[in-house]
């Protein structure tokens, strides 16, 4: 089965890649490296394309004879999106119109990976895939209306589409050292920096928050079973945690107080997410997901192991592991 992963150079994409090769597809990954990293695929088997989810002759060749395609390339970020919210449309309702467009005409599957981000605060938790959606931000409006450039084709024109909604993934391979880094690993490179732990707002909102591995798995199995549905879905286990018991998550890890430094409450942020977890349950049965524990363990573990740890005034320098 050949597989094209926009993205795959990133973070979930060098994840998502690693458990295609392992089912045995055979792999091309589009990246423009903005994000992603030749580094994340080190090893790995694959075809390395670089450029634009924009540049359209280029995604015709490397689509050519694909079964499926697996659409992560984006232009995260809320904050970017209010900076220049033409840029994010232009990677992520433009791009994604040419993935699907070309994946139209080579007769391919595909998977649209779209954000949780697009239920803004519109109703009760957890949120529900047929429920009120109201994007808080340019970056969650792109998506949505990636989302339905997606069913819109799989209605046209009978794409098999599968439009996953992703909430809060981390884990290895996730970039840090920039100013759009996401919440996890900017948390654990100030841990492991010395740096106080930047909370916008009151730390009390929440995130359903999951381990890459089982997502990618998901994203996988979506993959080789060119698994279609008509409504988003969303890709989540429904781990709901607050960004200060993360922080106590992260102090056990270390066996150490962490300072945190409060800033205020950023525009287009969302105060709390949680999906509903039926749908996925239905599709993927045997999908589990990784203690919040253990993930976090492991993931400063593999940031450590990479440099990411000196000493700190406010205890040892050793990451501690669990017995």
């Amino acid at each position: 089965m050949k597989v094209v992963v926009t993205g795959g150079a990133g973070f979930l994409g060098s994840h998502l890649t690693r458990a295609l090769l392992s089912a045995g597809c055979d792999v091309i990954v589009v990246d423009d490296l903005s994000t992603g990293a030749v580094s994340n695929l080190s090893g790995l088997p694959v075809k390395l394309v670089v450029g634009s989810v924009t540049d359209r002759a280029m995604l015709e060749e490397a689509a050519a004879g694909a079964d499926s395609i697996v659409h992560l390339a984006a232009r995260p970020s809320v904050e970017r999106s209010l900076l220049d919210p033409l840029a994010s449309h232009d990677v992520n309702v433009t791009g994604t119109l040419t993935v699907l467009d070309v994946a139209q005409r080579a007769e391919a599957h595909v998977i649209v990976t779209s954000s949780g981000s697009v239920y803004g605060d519109a109703g009760p938790l957890p949120c529900r895939e047929d429920g009120a959606v109201a994007p808080r931000s340019p970056y969650a409006a792109s998506k949505l209306a990636a989302e339905a450039y997606a069913l819109g084709y799989q209605a046209s024109f009978g794409l098999p589409v599968l439009v996953a909604r992703l909430f809060t993934v981390f884990g290895p391979f996730q970039s840090v050292g920039h100013a759009y880094s996401a919440v996890i690993p900017s948390f654990i490179d100030a841990a492991l920096s010395g740096r106080p732990l930047t909370v916008f707002g009151d730390g009390r909102q929440t995130r359903d928050i999951g381990y890459v591995e089982p997502i990618a798995a998901m994203l996988a199995d979506a993959t080789t079973r060119r698994l279609a549905h008509p409504r988003p879905v969303n890709l989540a286990f429904g781990n709901r945690v607050d960004l200060l018991t993360m922080v106590a998550h992260l102090e056990e890890i270390v066996g150490y107080t962490l300072p945190v430094a409060f800033g205020p409450a950023r525009a287009g942020d969302v105060r709390d997410l949680q999906a509903d977890v039926a749908t996925v349950r239905a599709l993927f049965p045997h999908a589990t997901s990784v203690d919040l524990a253990t993930a976090l363990d492991a993931t400063v573990a593999w940031y450590a192991a990479r440099g990411g740890h000196r000493a700190t005034p406010q205890g040892p320098p050793a990451v501690r592991g669990r017995a």
